[in-house]
């Protein structure tokens, strides 16, 4: 869905990522500490904060890939180190949430598990060799969804849309599961196929 503005992105970045000749493995490593700041500020009760450190640990979290593409210091592993340091990254700032008082353990405990799930199916997926970058739910739509949710909560004064807002992220992410299952099981199909010959 948010893929429309990646080109955008890509210009606003180069000239950065141009300057920052660094290894992008420091950079993701780095990442789950970032989100540690808007984790406290929501912990505190500080909603509009929240939203902003998310915002900039989001525009932070892209650099280290567009440092690694520009110097062409891309890798295996440092794509790898990525997708983990994120799921590191979104348990911190549920919990942060949780802490807050603004969703309870079980929803926030959901919204762990389906994020990690998205991450996990297309893993497993990618690994059996089917792409599987399909789905609704995806962790840029995530996060965006978790820098308009604090901020609606604060201007309309009532911090129940906060705990809506987690919910929307655990339906998301469930439904995202469900399409890249459907995905690869349409992708494999030859598969059953050739085994009912």
């Amino acid at each position: 869905m948010l893929e429309r503005f990646r080109p955008l992105l890509k210009k606003i970045l180069e000239p950065i990522a141009k300057r920052m000749n660094i290894n992008p493995n420091i950079l993701t490593l780095i990442s789950p500490l970032i989100a540690l700041i808007p984790a406290i500020f929501f912990a505190r009760g500080d909603l509009l904060m929240g939203a902003i450190f998310i915002l900039l640990s989001g525009i932070f979290d892209v650099f280290d890939g567009a440092i690694a593409r520009y110097h062409d210091k891309t890798s295996d592993f440092g794509a790898f180190l990525d997708s983990t340091m994120d799921r590191i990254s979104d348990a911190i700032i549920i919990i942060g949430l949780i802490l807050g008082g603004f969703t309870t353990w079980l929803i926030g405990a959901l919204a762990i598990h389906s994020a990690i799930m998205v991450s996990y199916v297309r893993a497993r997926a990618e690994s059996k060799g089917s792409e599987c970058n399909v789905g609704i739910g995806e962790r840029a739509t995530r996060l965006l969804i978790l820098v308009a949710g604090p901020i609606i909560a604060v201007f309309s004064n009532n911090s129940i849309y906060m705990n809506w807002t987690i919910v929307l992220l655990v339906i998301l992410s469930y439904i995202t599961v469900v399409q890249r299952i459907y995905h690869v099981w349409k992708a494999t199909r030859y598969e059953r196929i050739n085994l009912e010959k």
